[in-house]
């Protein structure tokens, strides 16, 4: 037994078991368990071999069985690194090489249509030094003209996201609520927020000014406001969201106008393509970025594991206000905000009507999980018909 490495047995035993790489448990017994010498990769693999210690292996056929559940999920575009995130963050641990392996013999069709995808992001000069030196925050309006816009949160270091929202309007109150608040009280607070020109985020970039003193580096601008095209950090996930839960449901929404079908002109038609989408976009945004957040990223790591200790600096969640008070703050001293933001008309009478409304579309479509299953695979037919259902069951109800 490696007499340096002996002290760590257990620390190493469960990194194994955290499907840790080689490389992350050289790096943790070196950077933060101070151990200067006998923790390299090689020392590792033979402490690991003479000692008994592995990772835990899933069996071929419950490896088969998790890939195919998954796939009817995620659709063809999620490849052997992000569906190894995807099945780790199920508690599914398998290898790249494995994972890919199965999905090459699983759905032919689905590998092809892999093979032939074309990378569209060239690689970009870039530093950030830890967890909570930059943020970005981005939005996405590939669905907008049917009332879906994501917001998402990366930190810079270990590209983790660290929030996320989906919203019929982009609207500055949402914004600062679910992704700047929710992300500072969780993980701390981060020395630059970095954003393009849009007027969305005022608020939040308001506040970060106002809490710049409780910072770790308070020596670099609180934020800063680039063009979104030289956003990269942010900007790469965003092909990722298109392909796996924008554009199936784009697809089928515009065969729909197409067909004259659905008329995005009609407030109560838009009312209800955004509340619906909306929903089913919220699923597919969580699973993308819990597969995004445990898959590896070659030369850097898992995110998730890379930003698991947070930000250096933490602050009192009384610092950060309910996003009403904070509006109430910005508008004393700044100027005005847009509080609300609609999609469409709410066309019910009252909150009791609309919750009736939904009961009943429930019955109809108990689990609407599989509206974008099915999408994702493209098979839309499911999502068409209780975006229809929604609409009349909504026309009925508003003309009692």
């Amino acid at each position: 037994m490696d007499s340096s490495l002996s002290p760590y047995f257990e620390v190493i035993g469960k990194m194994l078991l955290s499907d840790c790489t080689d490389e992350d448990i050289s790096n943790h017994l070196t950077f933060e368990c101070g151990l200067q010498r006998g923790a390299s990769v090689a020392n590792i693999r033979r402490f690991c071999k003479d000692n008994g210690l592995r990772r835990p292996r899933v069996t071929d056929n419950e490896l088969h069985a998790a890939v195919f559940k998954s796939i009817k999920q995620t659709g063809p575009t999620y490849g052997r690194k992000m569906m190894t995130g995807y099945l780790a963050a199920a508690g599914v641990h398998a290898s790249e090489g494995r994972v890919g392996d199965v999905l090459r013999n699983i759905h032919m069709p689905y590998h092809r249509a892999r093979c032939q995808g074309a990378r569209n992001l060239n690689p970009v000069p870039y530093n950030a030094g830890y967890v909570g030196h930059k943020v970005h925050i981005d939005q996405n309006e590939k669905m907008v003209m049917f009332g879906v816009t994501h917001v998402l949160a990366i930190d810079g270091f270990s590209s983790k996201i660290v929030g996320k929202s989906t919203m019929p309007v982009k609207n500055n109150l949402t914004i600062y609520s679910d992704i700047y608040r929710g992300a500072v009280m969780e993980y701390g607070m981060w020395d630059q927020v970095r954003v393009d020109h849009g007027k969305e985020f005022y608020l939040t970039l308001y506040m970060q000014e106002k809490l710049a003193s409780h910072r770790h580096n308070t020596e670099r601008p609180p934020y800063m406001q680039t063009p979104s095209t030289k956003n990269h950090t942010i900007e790469r996930i965003w092909p990722e969201v298109n392909n796996r839960v924008n554009y199936p449901l784009k697809v089928a929404l515009v065969q729909l106008v197409d067909q004259e079908v659905l008329d995005m002109e009609d407030m109560m038609s838009k009312f209800c393509v955004s509340s619906l989408t909306c929903q089913l976009a919220r699923l597919g945004i969580d699973r993308v970025v819990q597969a995004w957040n445990a898959h590896r990223i070659p030369g850097k790591g898992i995110p998730s594991y890379l930003a698991r200790e947070g930000c250096p600096k933490r602050i009192s969640t009384d610092l950060l206000p309910e996003a009403s008070v904070a509006a109430d703050w910005y508008e004393q001293e700044v100027g005005s905000l847009t509080r609300v933001s609609h999609f469409g008309t709410n066309p019910f009478q009252s909150a009791q009507d609309q919750e009736t409304a939904e009961r009943e579309f429930a019955l109809q479509w108990p689990d609407v999980t599989v509206m974008l299953d099915n999408a994702v695979n493209n098979q839309p037919e499911d999502f068409k018909s209780g975006l229809q259902g929604l609409i009349d069951l909504t026309r009925r109800h508003c003309q009692r």
